[in-house]
């Protein structure tokens, strides 16, 4: 873990260093014309020529999620933190997530992403970075702005749009672990959780006004969850809340492209009655499985023909490779950009896999045990040293170097 440690201070002080640059280059004043506009149903570079989204998702880093570490039941980041404490302790998991940010996606990864052909990567966050609230390691002074800093950096050296996307908003915009909520998208019933979501929102937009290499603002993901008796109540306050995050980005960015996506998984559009309460509107679907044809998705081809705005794929995959290449067909006949889900995990189903170290799978057990009391845990707790040594040979193991390509997933999405 010293050697972590000490990997985690040289990378923290060059991400500070990255972050200066950034902040360089935002207070430069831009024009408009430097940013990727909207004409119709597509997007529009600088030199005129359309965007056709394709790309992947940083799903994972600054946002864990537990199957991407092969856990099931300690499924978010709040309850995988929770677990990581009662295993070796919370200064050790202090360590271990800082090695994780500074490790699970560097520059390398962004220059491969873009080789492999991709013009856009999506950036799932969670609201937390820009606080002072404990998560992934810190309890005060959160490194949000860095990170995305020295993200902005990478992406522009590599010519890479990104999209920042709340993944995880304040009080919960799903319900489910997706959102490391308390079970209910509480966002849509407290006004302080909605001061808060703006507030963040209104503090990014003002960091990167200027940022041409951000495509757009996801104000958040997969709102409210099909589980819910008042689902259709929630479902009417969808867009209301999104107006709002609208006005909080607009006092100080007219600049960027804002992103919506739709209720239940991305996939319901009906919630929203008024596209042209801004001039600058795409939105997102999401999909896993079902038919890669055209028909399952014609709701939300209408729902995209109706607005006359842009529709994007912000997530997809986990699917064979074969579906996955006749889905592609089916959105690029369509005019619907994609980044598939997500870029990095354990084992397969993303661009490039992590192999588990040695003894991960005492982890996964410990995981998946009964922790409800102080004697279950005990009892449940593998030996220090080897739980230890498992995490600290996963930071390895996450390495680009050290993770497995996966060939016919990238070719499967149309690239190379």
């Amino acid at each position: 873990m010293k050697h972590l440690l000490a990997t985690s201070i040289s990378i923290a002080l060059l991400s500070l260093g990255l972050a200066g640059c950034s902040e360089k280059q935002a207070a430069k004043e831009v024009t408009q014309d430097a940013f990727v506009t909207i004409q119709g149903q597509d997007l529009i570079k600088p030199d005129g020529t359309k965007l056709f989204i394709m790309g992947t998702n940083l799903g994972n880093w600054l946002n864990p999620e537990g199957y991407m570490f092969r856990f099931s039941k300690t499924n978010s980041g709040r309850f995988i933190n929770e677990m990581f404490c009662q295993l070796v302790g919370p200064d050790f998991t202090a360590d271990f997530w800082k090695a994780f940010k500074d490790n699970y996606i560097t520059r390398e990864d962004i220059r491969f992403i873009k080789s492999r052909g991709a013009n856009t990567i999506r950036l799932p966050f969670h609201y937390k970075l820009f606080t002072d609230e404990d998560y992934m390691g810190l309890t005060t002074a959160q490194d949000g702005f860095a990170r995305v800093d020295s993200l902005v950096d990478w992406c522009r050296e590599s010519d890479l749009y990104l999209i920042l996307d709340m993944h995880d908003a304040p009080g919960g915009q799903t319900g489910d672990n997706i959102d490391d909520s308390y079970g209910y998208p509480w966002l849509f019933d407290s006004e302080a959780s909605q001061q808060l979501y703006c507030d963040i929102w209104r503090r990014i937009a003002d960091r990167y006004k200027n940022e041409p290499v951000i495509l757009g603002y996801e104000l958040f993901n997969e709102p409210i969850a099909p589980y819910f008796e008042n689902m259709e109540e929630l479902n009417s306050k969808l867009e209301d809340v999104y107006k709002k995050g609208v006005a909080a980005i607009r006092q100080v960015d007219n600049n960027h492209i804002i992103l919506l996506g739709g209720s239940q998984w991305n996939g319901n559009f009906k919630p929203f009655k008024d596209s042209k309460f801004d001039d600058k509107i795409m939105y997102t679907c999401h999909r896993y499985g079902g038919e890669p044809t055209q028909a399952a998705i014609q709701t939300i081809i209408n729902f995209r023909d109706s607005v006359n705005l842009p529709m994007y794929m912000g997530e997809i995959g986990h699917n064979t490779d074969e579906w996955q290449a006749a889905f592609c067909q089916t959105m690029r006949e369509n005019n619907i950009g994609y980044t598939f889900w997500p870029y990095k995990k354990m084992d397969g189903s993303s661009f490039v896999g992590i192999t588990p170290p040695e003894n991960w799978a005492n982890i996964v057990y410990f995981s998946e045990a009964p922790r409800a009391t102080y004697k279950e845990i005990r009892e449940a707790r593998p030996a220090q040293a080897m739980a230890r040594k498992a995490m600290t040979d996963f930071i390895e193991a996450c390495k680009l170097k050290n993770c497995v390509v996966q060939e016919g997933y990238i070719r499967s999405l149309g690239m190379k």
